[in-house]
C-alpha cells in the first residue's frame, strides 16, 4: 500500500498537470509568494465558517465547508513543497527535526 502522503504528492503532481499554467510564476521565488498569497486565502475563506465575528449573531457551523477549505489550503501547501523540492520524506524528517529542537528548549 502507498503511503498516504506519497498519494497526496502524485495526486497533485497529476492535477499540475491538468492545469493551464500560462499564468503561474516561472521562477521559484514568484511561484513561492503566489502560493502563499493563495494559502492566506484560502485560510482566510476556512476563517470564514466559523463564528469568529464575535460581535455578530452565531451561525451553525458547517464542518464539510470547512473540510473543503482546508483541503483547498493542502492543494497549495503540496505544491509549495514540490516547488522547494520537498518529498514526504524530506517533510517527516524536517518536522521529526523541528519536534526535536523545540522539545529540547522547551524542558
Amino acid at each position: 500500500m502507498t503511503d498516504k502522503l506519497d498519494e497526496i504528492f502524485t495526486l497533485q503532481k497529476n492535477f499540475e498537470r491538468m492545469m493551464n499554467l500560462d499564468r503561474y510564476p516561472k521562477d521559484t521565488e514568484a511561484k513561492i509568494s503566489a502560493l502563499c498569497t493563495a494559502m492566506i486565502h484560502e485560510v482566510v475563506e476556512l476563517q470564514r465558517t466559523t463564528n469568529w465575528k464575535w460581535w455578530k449573531k452565531p451561525t451553525s457551523f458547517n464542518q464539510s465547508e470547512a473540510r473543503e477549505e482546508l483541503i483547498d489550503v493542502w492543494h497549495f501547501l503540496i505544491q509549495a513543497s514540490m516547488e522547494l523540492g520537498l518529498t514526504p520524506d524530506d517533510i517527516l524528517k524536517e518536522y521529526q527535526f523541528c519536534w526535536m529542537l523545540k522539545n529540547l528548549f522547551c524542558l
